[in-house]
């Protein structure tokens, strides 16, 4: 409501909070953050310059969340450290995560991590223990159309909770923020487990589609032979989070796939990638995935083979390329 956000603007020091990774998700949640009253800056190279003149211009059925954040080239050329700082990059192979946000990470600063896939946290926890770090999965269609211009569909939904589990004050004061954005924001004592719960969908339609030549969600289940195999890669998932200790409900894989056939076609993240030509994040979504089952002794032929055949096509690709 506008009293929250007025309560929140009028703190005597508003929370000082950091984007790195200023695309859709970034700049997204950077307004929402920024319509609750926080102080948002982002790190941006690329669109910089665009940021710096104009800001983000964000058309959504929230109403108009263009803002214009304070823009550091690199987190070096941050002089505060933030109370938060959220990490919105896409988990590919060359990003160096903890190298670019090392520079901005104070004694006080809590990361926040809004990336895709299972295993993405030990890294950061490892580089920063004395840090909170919260993980947080987003349940959000946005797109960026244009150098600083992103168009939000619908959703916006953040679930989280401190890594590896509970959820500190530090969550709790996020959540308020982003409620009070706008959003919904549900803390999970168990944010591993709904990573897992999150890899049922994930995990077979993103390296599937890529693998049907960059296909949406429609054709892949109604093409036949189709639902049988995301239905199947969908039950290996579910056996590889049992094994690692977060059954899920039973009856999950029919309530995603039911519940994708009500969607209209949509092309997933990345399935966008591969069909321009962008690094795609195989190995948090669907290496990571395998990899567990191999260290627990989880049969995964389909997975596996999966994961071999997008392998073999990214390699193709750069041989292509080369």
């Amino acid at each position: 409501t506008q009293c929250e956000q007025d309560g929140i603007s009028n703190m005597a020091s508003p929370t000082n909070v950091l984007i790195i990774g200023a695309g859709a998700i970034g700049g997204f949640y950077g307004a929402i953050l920024n319509r609750a009253g926080a102080r948002v800056s982002v790190v941006a190279r690329s669109r910089g310059k665009v940021l710096r003149e104009r800001g983000y211009t964000i058309k959504s059925p929230l109403g108009d969340l263009s803002f214009r954040p304070e823009v550091h080239a690199s987190a070096g050329g941050v002089t505060t450290p933030p109370d938060y700082l959220i990490v919105a990059l896409k988990v590919v192979e060359g990003v160096d995560r903890v190298g670019i946000i090392r520079p901005a990470v104070g004694p006080n600063t809590t990361i926040v991590l809004i990336q895709n896939g299972i295993g993405i946290e030990q890294e950061v926890a490892d580089a920063f223990p004395d840090n909170p770090l919260v993980s947080c999965l987003a349940f959000v269609a946005v797109s960026r159309v244009a150098p600083g211009e992103l168009d939000h569909k619908a959703y916006g939904a953040l679930t989280f909770g401190d890594y590896p589990r509970g959820a500190g004050e530090q969550a709790q004061r996020l959540s308020e923020l982003l409620q009070a954005g706008g959003v919904e924001a549900r803390l999970s004592d168990n944010v591993v487990g709904e990573r897992w719960r999150k890899a049922v969908w994930n995990t077979p339609f993103n390296p599937g589609s890529v693998l049907a030549g960059g296909a949406d969600t429609q054709t892949l289940l109604t093409t036949p032979g189709g639902q049988e195999l995301i239905e199947s890669l969908m039950h290996e998932v579910c056996a590889v989070a049992a094994a690692d200790g977060h059954p899920l409900p039973e009856g999950i894989v029919e309530g995603n796939i039911r519940s994708t056939l009500k969607m209209p076609a949509y092309h997933n993240s990345m399935a966008l990638d591969f069909l321009n030509g962008r690094p795609m994040e195989i190995e948090p979504i669907l290496g990571n995935v395998v990899r567990t089952a191999e260290r627990l002794g989880v049969p995964v032929p389909r997975l596996a083979t999966v994961y071999a055949l997008i392998r073999l096509l990214v390699a193709n690709q750069a041989k292509r390329r080369s």
